[in-house]
């Protein structure tokens, strides 16, 4: 199922932003007509084998190892490389988005998300999906927890 599909079935109000081809978190943010910190990148991270999470990141952060470890309770942690995570969700890299992915993975949202419309992924380049963070955690099963730091 396509990210859109998924948000639509999953009766998640939301937006579709089409733009053409960006090349930095800024320049998205900007021709989405959003802050940078409510583009929110979506980061594969690989607890163990076969077993992964997605961490909503704001765009002018990125993830604190120590946080996420020690939320997570474990001592290691590692991104996959871009076939990994193509695999494992069903996106490419850039158009990653918990929305339709190839398997329901656990979401993490940082806490800075929390009350914020948030611009994401919609599964295809040029494409970003906006919607109200507290509702797309709830739609996803997502926790909010701090698990960034200043980029």
């Amino acid at each position: 199922m396509s990210a859109l599909a998924a948000v639509t079935a999953a009766g998640l109000a939301h937006s579709v932003v089409r733009h053409g081809p960006v090349s930095s978190v800024a320049e998205a943010a900007a021709v989405q007509g959003v802050e940078v910190c409510d583009l929110v990148k979506t980061l594969v991270v690989r607890r163990a084998d076969d077993d992964y999470l997605f961490v909503l990141v704001p765009g002018d952060r990125q993830i604190s190892w120590p946080k996420l470890r020690a939320l997570l309770g474990v001592s290691r942690l590692s991104m996959p490389d871009a076939a990994t995570a193509r695999e494992v969700t069903g996106y490419e890299r850039g158009t990653i988005t918990p929305f339709g992915s190839a398997r329901p993975w656990p979401v993490v949202a940082d806490e800075r998300l929390r009350g914020r419309e948030i611009s994401l992924g919609a599964g295809e380049r040029g494409v970003g999906l906006r919607v109200a963070a507290d509702e797309a955690t709830v739609v996803l099963g997502a926790a909010y927890a701090d698990v960034t730091e200043p980029s």
